[in-house]
């Protein structure tokens, strides 16, 4: 058995070098060819049973499963259904039904606004489970090509029915989609499909990751070089490979250090959400560049910058000031220099950036969160809405770029805990109808079963998004000097010595010893050859 345990291995290893002879001369090529994909196996204008007419969106997964028998159970297996992660590291229950977030607070209580993005109709209780309904799981919001289908952002996932006003105010009428025409249009999911809830997370385009808004819809080469379309031109599928339904690359336990390498047949974890997925783990043709990949995450050097594309993204959200109405008692919209909403009588101030240089922790992937229960520690300020875990002595960690959100939330100050927020309704306690933040954060914790004692105050929160996105032409990546330099980007992370930016006394000392010794022999072997060259004039000469 031992033998053939050796036989298998060093297949692999072979297998595995093969493909990156293969593969690495082609990445790094300069005429990249953008990502084939297979043609389609089904034309789905000929199915019958899309043929329609649909008088709902739930009927069109009806027919879909009648092909696709096992896709349902498929999804409803996964996070993008559940919305629940049980951390096998912290033993915390996350998931977006569960955690508190410094944006707009929690699901909780806001479902028919926040489930716009479930990938299901109609889950309108997160007290609950999602909808039980075979033909509930929505398929078309990952596989329409028309771009006509969108859920409505106020209808826990179902697309309007009927012609509605969107946004507020607007004037702009949504029109129902033609359901049987995106029905007999479907296909592979792509950018626009993930970028539809992805991008616009928070509430808007870009405002919670910093890395994932519509400008990665069609990203020049500067921007994003895996996603431009005149370059490689990948999907998010692509990276983000899915099994069965279930899609890699959680934020809720990154891969912050893949040792599996090039993922192959044979030799893979079923997911390429990775960098070493594709580029291995020496991706360099300089040894000295690989020395740096045992400690420092890809991105930390290919990335920049992010919010790159023009797309703002928040970096501060100060909801204690929610609320303020205008001289004649009408909601406020304010704007700063650069165009950006600044305020916004339903949620506060804000501050957006552009162009942002990420913020550094080393990180082995583990995030633990300060759940809606837990008590908090008022003498450490800020509040940590979640810590991302890591050191320089964990072997899984690495030093990894955030977007780092910060921002003031309410809490309880008599419980000493966070409070979830109602602020989307017609009822006559949602923040964003009355401005009445006592109704809205009683309302909250009734929902979200949390004790309110009635008093509450605002406390300052940060929250880290780990960057991953929108990366950088190699020629455009980090120089040393970004870190290697008095200003260093990762001046203050403990654990590293940078040669340019560290100081040791002694390493120092002995430094300059070795100068000054080699300055003297120097000058002792000049000297030398001095005496000798004048002694053997002095010889000749006599």
């Amino acid at each position: 058995m031992e033998g053939l345990s050796q036989l298998l291995s060093q297949r692999r290893a072979v297998a595995i070098l093969l493909f990156s002879l293969l593969l690495l001369p082609l990445l790094s090529s300069e005429a990249l060819a953008s990502a084939e994909r297979a043609p389609t196996t089904a034309d789905h204008t000929k199915f019958e049973a899309l043929k329609g007419p649909f008088n709902s969106a739930p009927e069109v997964t009806a027919a879909c499963l009648t092909c696709h028998t096992e896709a349902g159970e498929q999804v409803r297996a996964t996070t993008h259904w559940t919305w629940l992660y049980d951390h096998p590291e912290t033993g915390q229950q996350l998931g977006k039904s569960k955690v508190i977030n410094s944006f707009c607070g929690m699901v909780v209580t806001n479902e028919a606004r926040c489930t716009s993005c479930h990938v299901g109709y109609g889950w309108e209780d997160m007290n609950q489970p999602p909808p039980v309904a075979e033909n509930a799981v929505d398929c078309l919001v990952c596989h329409d090509t028309t771009g006509e289908y969108w859920k409505f952002p106020t209808l826990a996932g179902f697309p309007t029915d009927i012609p509605r006003e969107w946004p507020k105010s607007s004037g702009t009428l949504v029109l129902p989609p033609d359901l049987a025409k995106v029905a007999r249009n479907v296909g592979a999911s792509d950018r626009e499909n993930c970028g539809s809830c992805h991008f616009y997370g928070g509430g808007a385009d870009g405002v919670k990751h910093g890395d994932l808004d519509s400008s990665l819809i069609d990203p020049s080469h500067e921007l994003d070089v895996h996603m431009a379309s005149d370059g490689l031109d990948f999907s998010c599928s692509d990276c983000h490979t899915s099994w069965g339904h279930n899609v890699a690359g959680s934020r809720y336990q990154v891969n912050a250090k893949d040792t599996l390498g090039i993922d192959v047949p044979g030799h893979t974890d079923l997911g390429r959400a990775s960098c070493e997925s594709c580029h291995g783990s020496e991706p360099h043709p300089q040894a000295k560049l690989n020395d740096h990949v045992e400690k420092l995450a890809c991105q930390t050097c290919h990335i920049p910058a992010f919010a790159r594309g023009g797309v703002a993204t928040k970096m501060w959200w100060d909801w204690s000031t929610a609320g303020k109405l205008d001289e004649d008692g009408q909601p406020m919209a304010l704007k700063d220099e650069n165009g950006h909403v600044s305020y916004l009588s339903e949620k506060g101030n804000f501050r957006h950036g552009e162009n942002v240089t990420p913020e550094y922790a080393w990180f082995n992937g583990t995030v633990e969160y300060t759940l809606i229960d837990a008590k908090l520690d008022l003498t450490q300020l800020p509040v940590h809405i979640n810590r991302v875990k890591g050191s320089p002595g964990d072997g899984d960690s690495r030093i990894w770029p955030f977007k780092v959100m910060r921002g003031k939330q309410p809490y309880d100050t008599v419980y000493e805990t966070l409070l979830a927020t109602h602020v989307f309704g017609k009822d006559d306690s949602s923040l964003w109808s009355n401005y009445d933040w006592p109704k809205a954060l009683k309302t909250g914790s009734e929902w979200s079963g949390i004790p309110f004692s009635g008093e509450y105050d605002f406390i300052e929160t940060t929250m880290h998004w780990p960057i991953t996105h929108m990366v950088a032409p190699a020629d455009q990546a980090l120089d040393c000097a970004a870190c290697h330099s008095a200003n260093s980007r990762l001046a203050g992370l403990p654990g590293i010595y940078m040669p340019g930016h560290s100081s040791n006394p002694w390493l120092n000392r002995i430094g300059w010893l070795v100068v000054l010794l080699t300055l003297l022999g120097v000058a002792l072997h000049g000297l030398a050859r001095r005496f000798f060259r004048r002694r053997r004039e002095h010889t000749k000469e006599r």
